[in-house]
């Protein structure tokens, strides 16, 4: 019997180059969007998707993150106090909700090195990998859809999109074969191609459900594109022994590790609250453009 996926690695280690000077002391990850941080919408998924147990893979200067997801005795206690029950469930929502661990990626050596680091933590058990940059929006989240297909194969399976062909160094790419509507067979995978030189207009989107085969092959691989350990170098190791899959998710994606992908998220995000949306919308509409 397939056991059911307990457990979500978040790599978290990264620089945040893009977004400097403000990711000079705060963590990227933790840049908010409206009036959450970055990473707690892709944690609030992993909960949406039934998963409680999270793996966050950290580096130096990171600690911001750790007393997001911790408990705040004196603020909680002041806002109790105070009576501000509606700012007390918001602060107490996400932490409520899941068990946290962290390791540390001493180096930034890539997205495959911060999976490997997480293989103590993680075990023998399938489990999924959230990169929070990529924020989803969706009725049914991401990562669940991505479990359903798990559990129908019994395999990996990680997350696509179409992008144009001029986007595609940017991105995993991947060669599958289509099965039905949004599962795809895949047959190869490459990081990051030349514009011209990419398999298909599939694009691996942060969102992963993965064995713990992976390990193995994340410890094979030697460094790949960027001098760094690849993640998609690691899944295609492990495709000669593993079937795996590519599912296009249904949802909107945006990229909030880009400036303007912040930017969009941001502003659609607003608009999409019901508290917020109204009047931000009649705001823009107003602007001088």
């Amino acid at each position: 019997m397939l056991e059911s996926v307990r457990k979500a690695v978040f790599p978290a280690a990264g620089l945040g180059t893009r977004f400097l000077p403000a990711t000079k002391s705060l963590p990227k990850e933790m840049l908010p969007l409206v009036d959450k941080p970055i990473i707690q919408y892709g944690v609030e998924e992993a909960v949406g998707s039934g998963i409680g147990d999270i793996v966050i893979v950290t580096g130096r200067g990171k600690s911001a993150i750790e007393d997001h997801f911790d408990v705040s005795f004196e603020l909680e206690y002041l806002l109790e106090a105070r009576g501000q029950k509606a700012l007390l469930e918001a602060v107490r929502a996400i932490s409520d909700k899941v068990n946290v661990a962290y390791i540390r990626q001493s180096q930034a050596l890539g997205l495959g090195h911060a999976v490997l680091r997480s293989r103590d933590l993680v075990g023998d058990e399938a489990f999924a990998v959230v990169l929070a940059d990529d924020v989803i929006v969706a009725p049914t989240p991401c990562l669940a859809q991505l479990l359903a297909i798990h559990r129908t194969f019994r395999a990996p399976v990680m997350a696509v999109m179409e992008v144009p062909p001029e986007q595609s160094p940017a991105y995993g790419m991947v060669q599958a074969e289509q099965l039905s509507e949004r599962v795809f067979r895949v047959r190869d995978l490459v990081e990051k191609p030349k514009a011209g030189d990419s398999p298909s207009n599939l694009a691996i989107i942060g969102r992963y459900v993965l064995t713990p085969r992976i390990f193995d092959s994340l410890a094979c691989v030697g460094p790949g594109a960027g001098s760094e350990i690849q993640l998609t170098d690691g899944l295609k190791h492990m495709l000669r022994e593993t079937p795996l899959y590519a599912y296009k998710f249904e949802g909107t994606r945006y990229d909030a590790g880009d400036k303007l992908g912040f930017l969009k998220a941001t502003v659609e995000l607003a608009l999409r609250r019901p508290d917020l949306g109204p009047g931000f919308r009649d705001y823009l509409r107003a602007l001088p453009l």
